[in-house]
């Protein structure tokens, strides 16, 4: 089952192509990442599937409805980049507000209230709105995206600005909601750590184009090899430059003591090491395997497309 289908979906500003023919298809109860550098399309993507930009073509569904229809819109909940709040006043107080526009009933809507509050930490706190940090408001714009118990949560950029603490307050809520299965969330970010530490799938969109999607794992195993990180005790520009004529080298790079070796057979690699290392007379501090992160494939996809 699929919580979001887009066809071929296009935004043009002007002379610039902002989302150019975008194809998704994100399965329900995914956490997906939209990620790629500012600029590549994923607000402007957001905005399409919340109905506040107008497609320049393509179609889309949204949990099974029409884009245009708008009958998914009360199932769906979102945070924009820029979070606006009535600083007057008080977190209950606003999110209560926001219950009564969906028309929850006193009692449900104040016992929702409650439990988001708790969920983004934040049930202690009396100050003012104006008063909160950014890291709050982001927060309180979280637990406002999930009034209504969204069967779709979309996040724009959710720890945007933030310094590390900010980014962790915001990011283990929506950790705790995804551990209990019921909403598939879409968020976007440049942030590549945030995706890998909450996300399960991710699409790469650079210049309004995807150039890659799929679940992190599989990603991983297409586009970012595991290296053999091998330190000798001495000389690592002559050691690299004899591993580097092995037939399973495929690249060798040096940097600093280090030699990262991407080796077209690991383990035929590793066998041989040793006696290579005694034919240049030098030792070893270090061999490890460098498990494949989401930067190498960001930069891999990024710089090729």
């Amino acid at each position: 089952m699929l919580a979001v289908e887009t066809y071929g979906r296009t935004k043009v500003f002007g002379t610039k192509t902002a989302v150019d023919h975008l194809d998704l298809r994100i399965p329900k109860g995914s956490i997906y990442g939209f990620l790629g550098p500012n600029g590549a399309g994923k607000t402007t993507t957001l905005r399409m599937l919340m109905g506040l930009a107008r497609p320049t073509s393509g179609t889309a569904r949204i949990l099974g409805e029409p884009l245009g229809s708008g009958r998914y819109l009360p199932r769906v909940g979102f945070l924009p980049d820029v979070a606006n709040f009535y600083g007057w006043m008080r977190a209950r107080e606003f999110l209560l507000f926001i219950g009564e526009l969906f028309g929850l009933e006193p009692q449900i809507n104040r016992r929702r209230a409650d439990e988001l509050l708790e969920l983004v930490g934040l049930s202690d706190v009396r100050t003012k709105i104006s008063g909160f940090s950014r890291g709050m408001k982001q927060r309180l714009g979280l637990a406002q995206a999930l009034v209504n118990d969204p069967e779709l949560l979309l996040l724009d950029e959710p720890t945007s600005a933030l310094d590390p603490i900010g980014r962790k307050e915001v990011l283990e809520p929506i950790k705790r909601l995804a551990a209990r299965g019921k909403t598939t969330i879409i968020f976007s970010t440049h942030i590549l750590a945030d995706v890998e530490r909450v996300g399960d799938t991710v699409a790469v969109l650079d210049r309004g184009r995807r150039v890659a999607a799929g679940p992190i794992a599989e990603l991983r195993a297409e586009y970012a090899p595991r290296i053999l990180v091998v330190s000798p005790t001495e000389n690592p520009a002559e050691v690299a430059a004899l591993l580097a004529k092995q037939p399973w080298a495929k690249e060798v790079r040096v940097e600093g003591e280090k030699i990262f070796l991407h080796a077209a057979d690991l383990a035929s690699a590793q066998r041989a090491l040793p006696a290579l290392l005694v034919e240049a007379g030098v030792g070893l501090r270090e061999c490890r395997i460098k498990e494949p992160e989401l930067e190498d494939i960001f930069v891999r996809l990024v710089k090729r497309s």
